[in-house]
């Protein structure tokens, strides 16, 4: 008797777990049940945000929603129905809502909607370009986020602005003006505010040009002129960065380009560095099937108070690579050189563009 006792209230406590179980099974996700109704609108917080920003909506009726969708060209934001009652709704922004001011719609069970306005923060984002060298006409590729609503690009240092050729959300082509300024970030407005971009770009115009589809005309009483040993070097319109040539050097065991700057240096105050205060070197490069090593140093004849050190780089292989080198970073010394050397670690060939000293 005792034994049938036992097994009964078992059974009891059975099913009582289990109709506790069955109560709760509705929100299996550990969401509160809560019937829908007629939602209305009490409060939002905050009135504007960015992606990946939360928010909170108060009101009544707010329960068993199904839906929240962002009014521009309807992007749905993730519901969290654990955080969600009767009285208040939490949810984050869409990271991929587009900028403005515009409704969100929120959607129940029952088919019933309601409307609240706010703004999206949708800063204009660039992540990559196309190149960091211009000329006037010269396009530029600006890739990165929220970029369709765009309606305005300056040039920071200056103000002059870029036409936009084209635009969609992820990308967009401007045309860059001519300009005085040697080094400038860009302004990017859209409907959101306007940003800086941390990428700056240079001005070939307004730079010491070593090489940019031609020699450059040099310094004081001599043009751009190659010095180089154990090395070929020609001008080539089968690669190129930007506008149609580049520089090819097929490169011996330890050959070196050397590119005489056209300083007269039998004159004193006649070197490069008496006639151009550059603060960076910049150049695109690209090794031709391989990678190279590339060591930079300043360079003049022996007989002279020349600059000393260098800088080594590694130039990946059939990728144009861009350097923006602080002179302070290889030369020395006195700081006076006429000449630039880019020697080889081993042999190869490397493309060189846009071969510039900039200010």
């Amino acid at each position: 008797m005792k034994e049938i006792m036992k097994k009964n209230i078992l059974l009891l406590s059975m099913l009582f777990v289990a109709w506790a179980f069955n109560s709760c099974e509705k929100d299996s996700d550990g969401s509160p049940v809560v019937e829908p109704g007629t939602p209305v609108f009490e409060s939002i917080s905050p009135t504007a945000a960015a992606g990946g920003e939360l928010v909170v909506v108060t009101g009544s009726g707010l329960g068993d929603m199904v839906a929240i969708i962002f009014e521009t060209d309807s992007v749905p934001a993730y519901l969290m129905p654990t955080l969600n009652t009767d009285k208040a709704i939490l949810f984050r922004v869409p990271t991929d809502a587009f900028g403005g001011e515009q409704d969100i719609i929120f959607i129940n069970s029952i088919e019933k909607t309601m409307r609240v306005p706010f703004n999206v923060l949708a800063f204009p984002q660039v992540s990559s370009v196309s190149t960091y060298t211009f000329k006037e006409g010269t396009q530029i590729t600006l890739e990165g986020n929220n970029l369709n609503d765009v309606s305005s690009v300056v040039l920071t240092e200056t103000g002059e602005a870029a036409t936009i050729i084209s635009q969609e959300r992820k990308i967009m082509v401007i045309e860059m003006p001519a300009t005085t300024a040697v080094r400038t970030t860009l302004d990017i407005t859209n409907v959101t505010g306007e940003i800086t971009t941390t990428q700056e770009f240079i001005s070939i115009t307004n730079s010491f040009i070593v090489y940019d589809d031609a020699y450059g005309p040099g310094a004081f009483n001599g043009g751009i002129q190659n010095w180089g040993w154990s090395c070929v070097v020609s001008e080539t319109n089968k690669e190129f960065k930007t506008g149609t040539k580049s520089l090819k050097v097929e490169y011996s065991e330890g050959g070196g380009l050397s590119l005489f700057l056209g300083s007269d240096t039998w004159e004193d105050g006649h070197w490069f560095t008496d006639y151009y205060t550059a603060e960076y070197l910049v150049f695109y490069a690209k090794g031709d099937g391989k990678s190279a090593e590339i060591t930079i140093r300043p360079d003049s004849p022996p007989w002279s108070d020349f600059a000393t050190g260098e800088k080594t780089v590694s130039i990946p292989a059939d990728e144009w690579t861009f350097f923006k080198i602080p002179l302070s970073d290889f030369v020395g010394g006195s700081g006076n050189f006429g000449r630039i050397n880019f020697q080889i670690t081993g042999s190869g060939t490397v493309y060189y563009d846009d071969l510039l000293f900039v200010e």
